[in-house]
């Protein structure tokens, strides 16, 4: 007796991302399942009388869009603060602060994202007295898109204790002015931390990236209200299409959250979690947290397996760490957060446990001693399949291009993050890494031509989180300087990049990431067909249905 389907998808251009079966008309779920994928008559067949029927309108179909670089607690929490996107020059940034301060008059700290390095001019830098003048009694925080720079007014390097400045470690800064005070820049998270903790949540989602712990102490009232910004923000997650995310910061404190929700309402994400090794960690901790917490949290919806590092900082704050010089800083090639032999000991030992790493490493300084580090527990353990990962590679040395397929490391990079796309200026960038590194920057095509696997992300709070503007921005991507060479992908391995590839990252590739008989019915229905829309039109296409294991979670 033929199986009833709880749902078929009909009419439908159905992009499989199985390369033995790439297209299909239909689709049959049963259960959290896929029963079927092929013709609409073959599908047909497996129609009952409680069978959910969705039209799919002659739109694309795919595997649930799996985001392999984010950060939900940090994600979830700016859904409620204020985004500078596209403001520039004092006047608006003037008008637009004022407006959030009357609007929140409650709040102690009024924190503010995606304000450009350059927002004032392209060669003048936010300091406490511009934040002053619009704001002189409401203590202000303003981040850089990419969160590794923040500004701060007086009041607000006040109340965080450290106008006249601190020691806040290697790799960190706050910036002092001529006149010994704090000037308002404040470089990397142990700088910042001072400040963002004065806020609604007292920094607690910027734990997992600034420390990798746990608050010292929440009351119930307060985790009560993180589990509800989290669910908050995976229910934004799901409204894209997005039925996985690997977060990129790691704590326990987030992970109990995420087991609670999953264990009440059901998460309406699959969530891979990472232990995240600090350099004031003892080596030990790898054992004693990341492989214990692979044991307790092992299951397709939550999974806690991997180990999150960072080796550098970004280029416009000079915390990236390069082979050669800063063009505009003769002298300065950035400074690691590790030493060469101290990641080495961690990549061996992550290596030993069965553990994946992520490393966070920009600058081609920083991701060629990723890459030596990869090689030394090669060396050290034999080798064996353990899909090591780089995230952002935004620079790689000629050098080391064939050193990935070599040593079976996955480059992971954002669509969204190269200046020009996305909206993002192009300097202070270019002029920081220097025309001689443009070709070498943000190198899709030549790293997947040299043998790399490569998975698409946006490092959502960094960047928006919709896949379909993330695609868009991939497809759009135009050089800098003519003769330069294309590293755009197709549309095919970008998708793939977005679904199946990335299933293969979390070694999940034997039960997602593509449509077929018998694997997790994760799928996105989208709004129209994109094989047909232009690229520029890319982003109009909107998630229409998204399932997560067999059930709807969004429904548009």
């Amino acid at each position: 007796m033929q199986a009833e389907a709880s749902f078929i998808i009909r009419n439908a251009r159905v992009l499989t991302m199985d390369e033995a079966n790439p297209r299909a008309a239909a689709v049959a779920i049963s259960g959290n399942r896929i029963l079927a994928v092929g013709s609409e008559a073959e599908i047909d067949a497996y129609s009952g009388p409680d069978t959910h029927v969705i039209d799919a309108k002659g739109a694309t179909v795919l595997p649930g869009f799996n985001e392999a670089h984010m950060h939900i607690f940090g994600g979830s929490a700016e859904l409620r603060e204020l985004s500078l996107m596209g403001v520039k020059g004092f006047d608006a940034l003037d008008k637009a602060l004022k407006a959030y301060a009357a609007d929140y008059p409650q709040r102690d700290l009024l924190i503010a994202q995606h304000a450009d390095y350059t927002i004032l001019s392209d060669d003048e830098r936010v300091t406490r007295h511009h934040l002053d003048r619009i704001l002189p009694d409401r203590a202000v925080l303003i981040f850089a898109p990419d969160h590794h720079t923040a500004w701060a007014n007086t009041l607000a390097l006040k109340m965080g204790g450290i106008l006249e400045g601190r020691d806040v470690g290697i790799g960190n800064e706050i910036v002092m002015g001529e006149d010994g005070l704090a000037n308002g820049e404040l470089r990397e998270s142990n700088a910042i931390r001072p400040v963002s903790a004065l806020g609604e949540t007292g920094a607690r989602e910027m734990l997992g990236v600034g420390t990798g712990g746990d608050p010292d102490h929440v009351t119930a009232e307060e985790r009560a209200a993180d589990i509800e910004i989290i669910r908050e923000g995976l229910a934004y997650v799901a409204s894209l299409g997005i039925t996985s995310l690997q977060n990129m910061d790691g704590s326990l404190y987030q992970l109990e959250m995420l087991d609670e929700i999953e264990k009440t309402a059901g998460l309406p994400v699959r969530v891979r979690m990472p232990f995240h090794m600090k350099n004031f960690m003892p080596l030990s901790d790898l054992e004693a947290k990341a492989a214990a917490w692979r044991e307790r949290f092992n299951t397709d919806r939550l999974r806690s397996d991997f180990v999150k590092l960072f080796m550098d900082g970004v280029t416009e704050s000079g915390t990236a760490v390069f082979v050669d010089d800063y063009s505009h800083q003769p002298g300065w090639k950035g400074e690691p957060l590790f030493s060469q032999a101290h990641f080495d000991e961690i990549a061996i030992d992550a290596d030993r446990l069965g553990l994946p790493v992520a490393v966070h490493a920009i600058g081609d300084g920083a991701v060629r001693m990723v890459l030596n580090g990869y090689e030394a527990a090669i060396e050290a353990n034999g080798r064996r399949d353990s899909r090591n990962r780089i995230e952002h590679i935004e620079v790689v040395h000629p050098d080391d291009v064939p050193r990935f397929k070599e040593l079976g490391t996955i480059a992971s990079m954002q669509p969204t993050h190269p200046p020009g796309s996305a909206g993002l200026p192009l300097e202070p960038y270019l002029s920081y890494i220097g025309e001689e590194r443009w070709p070498h920057a943000f190198a899709w095509r030549t790293l997947t031509d040299a043998g790399a696997p490569i998975v698409f992300a946006t490092d959502w709070p960094v960047s928006p989180l919709d896949p379909m503007h993330c695609i868009q921005c991939a497809m759009t991507r135009t050089v800098w300087k003519e003769g330069m060479q294309d590293q755009r992908l197709s549309l095919h391995e970008t998708l793939a990049a977005y679904t199946r590839t990335s299933a293969w990252v979390e070694f999940m590739e034997d039960r997602k990431g593509v449509l077929k008989p018998g694997y997790l019915a994760d799928i996105v229905v989208l709004s129209a067909d994109v094989e047909a829309a232009d690229f520029a039109d890319l982003a109009a296409i909107r998630p229409v249905t998204t399932m997560c294991d067999g059930r709807i979670t969004y429904q548009a």
